[in-house]
């Protein structure tokens, strides 16, 4: 089984080291436990060490954080398996409200959080989406304790616009280390929102939500596909990877997750590093994506 390359690096300017790619459990709950241990060392096996969940994650099946609980209880039965991973988790969504960023609530959703895990702290913990009724002086102040708690190593935001991440910066004493934006070569807001450049300014991780364009790259049928395909044969991978591959390749270094929960699909990510895009190519699956020429 081939493994990830290059080697783990910084995840913004935290002190935690992660793979360039990462695995999500957007679709990891309700799955029997022992294959639940099974996807997360299909990951480790190929080198992923990011691993990504959140406590909302499962709520349209066994209910919200039935994703954690099952994570937690395969590190109950595998506990020698957390050393080996970089967990991140996020909070903030609230069924019916639907966000709350209070500094009550964001302390009591991380505590949550752990319980269910069965953990005393988590590496990244990240606000899953902006609440416009908190303040960010509040939110800030609610993240400075879960650090300076220990019960957080490090602090992110997920679907902030860059201008709600500068405002939650402005009232923080350390730099938050990610941003968690959909992000693929179907969905290429971020490129021109300001998303990706404010992340080059801050050095902040960008970690790629929906990377296959919520399942639709797989498709195929055409002209972004056909490009994908082509791209994939040359280098002797799939279409997956070559689009994990067209991610990466931007000089932001985005960190994909990717959302298979096939242990098959898991390794094939690891291809994503025989791809080699040149400029040409990249701009013209952009082109293909937006339908549009660029002058």
């Amino acid at each position: 089984m081939q493994a990830l390359s290059p080697k783990i690096r910084p995840l913004g300017k935290s002190a935690l080291l992660v793979s360039p790619i990462a695995w999500g459990m957007w679709r990891f709950a309700g799955q029997p436990p022992a294959h639940a241990q099974a996807l997360i060392e299909a990951a480790l096996a190929v080198g992923i060490t990011l691993f990504d969940t959140a406590d909302i994650y499962g709520v349209d099946g066994p209910g919200f954080g039935s994703a954690e609980a099952l994570l937690g209880e395969v590190l109950r039965a595998a506990p020698q398996l957390r050393a080996r991973m970089v967990l991140a988790t996020k909070g903030g969504i609230v069924p019916g409200v639907p966000y709350d960023s209070s500094a009550d609530y964001l302390e009591r959703a991380l505590d949550a959080s752990l319980e269910r895990l069965g953990l005393d702290q988590v590496d990244l913990w990240q606000i899953h989406r902006p609440d416009l009724l908190a303040h960010p002086a509040e939110v800030a102040a609610a993240l400075e304790r879960m650090v300076a708690s220990g019960k957080a190593r490090a602090i992110g935001v997920s679907n902030f616009t860059p201008a709600q991440t500068a405002a939650l910066q402005a009232h923080l004493p350390f730099a938050l280390a990610s941003t968690q934006p959909e992000f693929s070569a179907l969905h290429t807001q971020p490129l021109w929102n300001g998303l990706i450049d404010q992340a080059m300014e801050r050095d902040l991780a960008v970690l790629a939500w929906s990377p296959l364009g919520g399942g639709r790259i797989g498709r195929g049928g055409d002209a972004l596909s056909a490009l994908l395909d082509a791209k994939a044969a040359a280098s002797g991978v799939s279409r997956t990877a070559a689009a994990y591959a067209w991610i990466m390749a931007h000089p932001a270094r985005p960190i994909p997750i990717v959302g298979s929960q096939s242990p098959e699909r898991i390794a094939e990510a690891a291809g994503a590093f025989a791809v080699q895009w040149t400029r040409a190519e990249w701009y013209a699956l952009l082109e293909a994506s937006t339908g549009e020429k660029l002058p």
